[in-house]
């Protein structure tokens, strides 16, 4: 009977120190709830599209290398269009973000492609499976 209380003391003091372990790495992390993720819809004139590309390619990359609080910036286009652009953006907070939008890569991309730019629409969202999103992005580790 003793070696079973033993056991079962033992047993509960490590799921006891995993699940504190696992608490107090969610702490490091972005607060999931404070996150700004948006889907942005670009439209791209024809004649300008292979170097739009090219810019956000650098931009995109610029911003997930450089900036703690950018966590994703995800350019893709649609197959049947190309010029239909879509990008996830996912942000550790509304300060991440506005930091964001002041970084000269951001600047330069943001002016280089005004006239290349048919239309622009910013879609805010919401993620449905937020313990989900530090597997996918490294970078929530």
């Amino acid at each position: 009977m003793k070696f079973i209380k033993s056991t079962f003391t033992i047993l509960s003091l490590i799921f006891l120190t995993y699940s504190c372990g696992s608490q107090n790495k969610m702490k490091n992390t972005p607060q999931t709830d404070e996150m700004l993720i948006r889907i942005s819809e670009i439209k791209i004139e024809k004649q300008y599209l292979e170097e739009y590309i090219k810019i956000l390619k650098y931009e995109a990359e610029a911003s997930v290398r450089l900036e703690p609080g950018v966590i994703s910036i995800y350019p893709m286009f649609k197959k049947e269009d190309p010029t239909e652009i879509r990008i996830l953006e996912i942000y550790a907070n509304n300060e991440a973000y506005k930091a964001h939008l002041e970084t000269p890569h951001f600047k330069e991309y943001k002016s280089s492609t005004l006239i290349m730019v048919e239309s622009l629409k910013l879609i805010d969202m919401e993620a449905i499976d937020r313990e989900t999103m530090s597997k996918i992005f490294k970078k929530l580790e």
